[in-house]
């Protein structure tokens, strides 16, 4: 059978080592040895010997979820075999981790991470009880976490003289030692997303940096 269909960039990778790879720019491949971790009902294949079990979060972390639809629910994949994740077509990108850092991401922008990271849900400081996208996942220790991002992200330095305004739909994530704030404009409501009114935007200062996705959560793709 002939098809570009089958052309040798959309095979699937022979395994050189265990832990996660870029399959392609859309889908990331999880060669697994033990355990790893991954945003429920993001895988999309597998083979080999794996099972999996959903991760709870405690009666915290549901309550969060609960409340702000910013929650991340889990699953752990244990055994030996391959995974591969993917989310409504996003671009993956993999971080890998040194000792010290730490990022804070949206629970919608996270596939599946290595089990040495430490994963907590963390409220925004500064951002109260309004607005979106109040809880956001921090992830600290050494291995590596897949994102997932609608389009091409726009990364953003943030310096002590000039903080970055972001729109809660939009925001990805940013460097953890960020300060965060809630900032409250009427005169830009009229322009930030089609709105009218006050307009609220996340403020990010400090020394670090924030990605923003170039896309507007939907009401469908706010539901998945």
């Amino acid at each position: 059978m002939i098809s570009e269909l089958f052309a040798s960039e959309n095979l699937a990778k022979p395994s050189s080592a265990a832990g996660m790879t870029l399959q392609n720019a859309k889908s990331v491949k999880y060669t697994v040895n033990g355990e790893m971790l991954a945003r429920q009902g993001a895988m999309v294949a597998f083979r080999g010997n794996l099972q999996f079990e959903r991760k709870g979060q405690g009666i915290g972390g549901m309550l969060k979820r609960a409340v702000t639809g910013e929650g991340l629910a889990l699953m752990s994949v244990r055994g030996q075999g391959e995974a591969w994740f993917a989310h409504q077509g996003g671009n993956c990108f993999i971080v890998d981790f040194e000792p010290g850092d730490a990022l804070t991401i949206n629970g919608r922008n996270v596939l599946c991470f290595d089990p040495t990271l430490s994963y907590e849900i963390k409220m925004v400081k500064g951002a109260g009880m309004t607005g979106g996208g109040l809880f956001n996942s921090l992830f600290t220790g050494t291995g590596k976490l897949a994102v997932v991002c609608d389009g091409n992200p726009i990364v953003i330095p943030v310096t002590a003289q000039a903080p970055v305004y972001v729109d809660t739909d939009a925001v990805v994530g940013w460097s953890a030692a960020l300060e965060t704030g809630l900032h409250r404009s009427q005169s830009v409501g009229s322009m930030i997303r089609g709105g009218s009114g006050e307009a609220v935007q996340l403020k990010l200062s400090g020394e670090g940096f924030v990605i923003v996705r170039p896309s507007e959560v939907t009401e469908t793709a706010a539901a998945h």
